[in-house]
């Protein structure tokens, strides 16, 4: 995970799924799991990206199942869960990371409904259809765990990215209910909302709000850490040690939470 924490064992015997698996998050979610112990299955649009990623689990002494899914289609989600169950015995944890958010780089002059299509079907209904698919396995592994990736901006919205907010916003709410929902059969639902990450898309985000207003890239990143309680911007590994602990024992008693991981920017 890139830090000295020592996780090995943490998930022995266990197998995870992680959703929207690519070069960013999704790679270190599915190594920190894997480092703990877990065989982990793993689902995403790009093949080459699952394959990469998967060699890397498996470099790491865990069994890995990778599998092509959009996960707006029900069909690919029941397909991702059941060949994972088969391959590797079981569904302990479920990581909802797959997102997809509108182009903040197109000309926007004000309220487009149609801009928030793709998030609401990838980022809520995607999510609760894999989670649906998953639901099944869960109980006969006597229960488990269900992560939902949310963000910073259900709490700060900004208009390029409202329908990418309110996507996020109503899968918090959906948690929240299927935590009750699901408790008797002690599956957990619990939710991680990052703040900034660092990596190349953040990067580009940054030399795009630089040209926008004349400044340099740095200005904008030193804005941003400057609203941060913690002088920095979390690393994806970081944000994998929070789900970390949500896909753990060690959060046994805690569902229907969100665990902002944002460096301070907000402090309930």
């Amino acid at each position: 995970m890139g830090t000295d924490v020592d996780t090995a064992e943490l998930l022995a015997g266990r197998v995870a799924i992680v959703s929207g698996v690519g070069p960013g998050l999704g790679r270190s979610l599915a190594l920190a799991l894997a480092r703990a112990g877990a065989d982990v299955g793993l689902g995403a649009r790009r093949a080459a990206s699952l394959q990469r990623v998967a060699t890397e689990v498996e470099d790491l002494g865990r069994r890995s199942c990778a599998v092509p899914t959009d996960v707006t289609d029900p069909a690919q989600c029941q397909r991702l869960v059941d060949t994972v169950a088969a391959e590797l015995g079981r569904v302990d944890a479920l990581v909802n990371n797959a997102f997809t958010e509108e182009d903040w780089r197109e000309p926007f002059d004000g309220f487009d409904p149609d801009r928030w299509r793709a998030p609401m079907a990838v980022n809520c209904l995607g999510s609760l259809a894999l989670t649906h698919a998953a639901v099944p396995h869960l109980r006969d592994a006597g229960g488990g765990s269900v992560v939902m990736i949310t963000t910073l901006s259900v709490k700060n919205p900004i208009p390029l990215l409202a329908g990418y907010a309110a996507s996020k916003r109503a899968l918090t709410v959906a948690a929240q209910t299927l935590a009750k929902e699901l408790g008797p059969d002690g599956i957990r639902v619990n939710c991680v909302a990052p703040g900034h990450i660092q990596g190349p898309v953040l990067d580009e985000y940054f030399r795009w709000g630089a040209e926008q207003r004349g400044v340099e890239p740095a200005a904008v990143e030193a804005e941003v850490v400057a609203q941060h309680a913690l002088p920095k911007i979390a690393t994806p590994d970081e944000i994998a040690g929070a789900v970390l602990f949500f896909a753990s024992d060690l959060s046994r008693a805690v569902t229907g939470q969100t665990l902002n991981v944002n460096c301070g920017r907000t402090i309930d």
